[in-house]
């Protein structure tokens, strides 16, 4: 890779030019608010670093428990008794809807748990009324129980909890659980995900907004759009975009989702998770109650008959984590303060950046990119492919590069726009380079994982 900046289509490679952009780059400043000491840090998309902003928001909860005591519940800057819903409000904005469609609680297997669970009990409930403007048995005239309808390059934890739900409603996960196939092990085509609503007797479709492998984002308008035409549910599980890709699920008529908070949105290892439902659908029960999605004005009556709240937050289930959920106040001000506009333009020109570079430095020595090239079509991050992809991981984590490893050989390059720079990335493609052609990687074993 040379050091004079040749000149390219869109990007130049060499490392002159990635030092020149980061002068220019508008988002550079907030660099200094994260604690990423000297490492290339590329790994965001699993799990962000610390702010001054979130850490500041812990120490003030800290400091709320020592000096109030019981009395931080109902008192002081920021009441406990009230964070899912203040939370919510300050993240409505990043998905495209009202405060009261938002709430931030439980984990985000949770949320898949008592989400999925609650609208497959309403489309069993109601058969002859209409959802989302038609009625799912009288589109194909059968009374064959309606499933969900996923892909099979989710995530696991999804599927686990789906056909958790499912089992505990007696469907066979096995007939009641429809998996679209990827036409290429990479990603799934839209064309495929509404084909399958015609063919197999589907009540909600819950997709990612972003694949977790390749960074494929996925099209929400239009799988919500053909899901509604066909009396279907549209929900998405958006932990690999929150924070990095903006979204407008209220414009677009999304029924449900679900996020985790400890990605792009840099909340802390086990941060809350936050869950999204359209306001068409308050009022449903959910499907796992809980006293903290008690409706609030009553909720300290402590009836033994549970009201929930006339809103998102009637999702929420058990008590707050006060400290797992205190530095969403400062990472989520940051993501404000930065413009999530421009930090999904920084993300996708930072992407380009990688794919040139990629494309010119590292495709001859048996690297390829996994992720669709097509900026509408890519999330945050890029997946690196390589046979060695393991070993080259673990090398790269050896020289203070921190990536991730994804079977069966992709490296995940995560340049979060608020913390990461193109010098940044200039210098994790060379590293790449020097570790292959040295073979450092030879030196490392074949098995064990990175995390």
């Amino acid at each position: 890779m040379d050091e004079d900046g040749d000149a390219g289509r869109e990007h130049r490679t060499g490392a002159e030019y990635a030092r020149e952009r980061d002068r220019e780059d508008p988002l550079a400043p907030f660099r200094e608010r994260f604690d990423v000491s000297d490492e290339r840090y590329m790994d965001g998309n699993s799990l962000g670093p610390i702010s001054d902003a979130a850490e500041d928001a812990l120490e003030r909860a800290v400091e709320g428990w020592r000096e109030l005591g019981i009395r931080g519940w109902t008192e002081g800057e920021e009441p406990w008794f009230w964070y899912g819903e203040r939370l919510g409000d300050e993240l409505a904005p990043l998905v495209g809807a009202d405060g009261s469609e938002v709430v931030v609680g439980n984990s985000t297997t949770v949320n898949i748990h008592t989400l999925i669970g609650t609208f497959l009990d309403r489309a069993e409930r109601s058969s002859a009324e209409e959802s989302s403007g038609a009625n799912p048995r009288d589109r194909r005239g059968s009374d064959e129980p309606r499933g969900v309808l996923v892909n099979e390059l989710d995530f696991p934890t999804d599927h686990y909890a789906i056909r958790s739900q499912l089992g505990q409603r007696r469907l066979d996960p096995d007939e009641h659980l429809h998996v679209v196939e990827s036409r290429d092990g990479r990603t799934i085509d839209t064309e495929d995900v509404v084909a399958a609503m015609d063919e197999r007797e589907v009540g909600i479709v819950f997709m990612p907004s972003v694949l977790y492998r390749s960074g494929q984002l996925f099209d929400l308008a239009r799988i919500t759009e053909e899901a509604h035409e066909r009396g279907i549910l549209a929900g998405f599980d958006l932990a690999h975009s929150i924070g990095v890709v903006p979204h407008e699920l209220s414009e677009i008529g999304v029924d449900f989702a679900v996020w985790c908070g400890y990605k792009y949105l840099n909340a802390g290892p086990g941060a809350v998770a936050g869950l999204y439902v359209n306001e068409r659908h308050f009022g449903e029960t959910p499907a796992l109650a809980g006293w903290w999605g008690h409706d609030k004005e009553t909720q300290f009556e402590l009836n033994l008959e549970f009201t929930p709240a006339d809103d998102a937050g009637a999702w929420q289930i058990g008590t707050v984590p006060v400290f797992s959920a205190a530095p969403l106040f400062g990472s989520v001000e940051i993501v404000r303060e930065a413009g999530i506009d421009a930090v999904r333009e920084k993300s996708l020109d930072l992407t380009a950046y990688l794919i040139r570079l990629t494309d010119e430095v590292l495709a001859d020595r048996g690297v390829s990119v996994g992720s669709p090239r097509e900026p509408d079509r890519r999330g945050g991050h890029v997946a690196l492919e390589h046979p060695e992809a393991r070993r080259i991981s673990e090398a790269l984590r050896d020289r203070g590069v921190v990536v991730d490893f994804r079977p069966p050989n992709v490296i995940r390059v995560a340049p979060s726009p608020l913390y990461v720079g193109y010098e940044d990335v200039y210098r994790v493609v060379a590293a790449i380079r020097e570790i292959i052609d040295e073979g450092v990687y030879e030196r490392y074993e074949t098995a064990g994982d990175v995390t």
